[in-house]
């Protein structure tokens, strides 16, 4: 069953069936909400603007910590702009291998579409890159003008590099040349042309974010922090995703 693009915002790739499968609920996260990432996010928001209106915009490479909100970006960006076509189909890395095929079932329609790959990288010996990279730039014919891919990682190379690999590494009149392996593995993220880094909260970051959650919380705040620098504890983790964990938890047990 094709998918109406006039009333469908978003879509998943399902390989079993081959196809497309329409998103119902999507997720309402808005831009205001992700608070501590306002440069990644004016970076974003001003590359798909470009994008929306036909001028020179790049693939974004999103990576850095977990729960830092890079995925969350995306899901709010088709929030602020699907009223301008914008469109997102979200693949697993795994299925790469059919990404070609969607995007020539987009390539000529009038909506923007970003594809969203969550949690990408490889692992040594992996192949489905290679289909990314000739969507990405690489093969005789160019990408679409209405397709960038923004994918989030939590690493910046997206394929592990071996300390034998090096080895190969010269310099020649000053320069750094990498070996053949190495120039392969950075090959992929080279092609996206944005890269935006996330770093973990500090707790004075992290505490502003619990404070924005609990903007109308009329309880001992002193307390509330020392409940929330409690919770990261637990996670190992202080970021804007463990805040809102923070935030569910209280508000489920008080």
């Amino acid at each position: 069953m094709s998918i109406d693009w006039d009333s469908t915002l978003a879509a998943l790739w399902r390989p079993r069936s081959g196809a497309l499968r329409a998103v119902r609920r999507i997720d309402p996260v808005r831009l205001e909400d992700l608070l501590g990432i306002e440069a990644q996010k004016a970076a974003l928001v001003a590359n798909t603007e470009k994008f929306l209106h036909g001028k020179g915009a790049n693939n974004v490479l999103l990576w850095g910590s977990r729960g830092t909100g890079k995925s969350s970006l995306i899901k709010g960006l088709l929030n602020v702009y699907a009223g301008q076509g914008l469109r997102v189909i979200e693949i697993d890395k795994d299925d790469l291998v059919d990404l070609p095929e969607i995007v020539d079932d987009i390539r000529d329609l009038p909506q923007r579409f970003v594809i969203f790959c969550d949690d990408l990288s490889f692992e040594e010996g992996e192949t489905g890159y290679k289909h990314l990279k000739s969507v990405l730039e690489g093969s005789i014919e160019l990408p679409p003008e209405n397709v960038l891919v923004y994918a989030t990682s939590n690493r910046r190379h997206l394929i592990p590099e071996q300390k034998s690999e090096n080895a190969g590494v010269r310099i020649v009149e000053g320069e750094l040349h990498y070996g053949d392996t190495v120039e392969e593995k950075l090959s992929l993220a080279d092609r996206f042309g944005l890269w935006l880094s996330f770093y973990p909260c500090n707790t004075t970051q992290y505490l502003a974010i619990v404070d924005a959650l609990f903007a109308d919380y009329a309880g001992d705040r002193t307390l509330l922090h020392t409940r929330a620098k409690q919770f990261a504890m637990t996670r190992a983790s202080k970021s804007g995703r463990a805040a809102k964990q923070f935030y569910l938890s209280f508000n489920g047990t008080n």
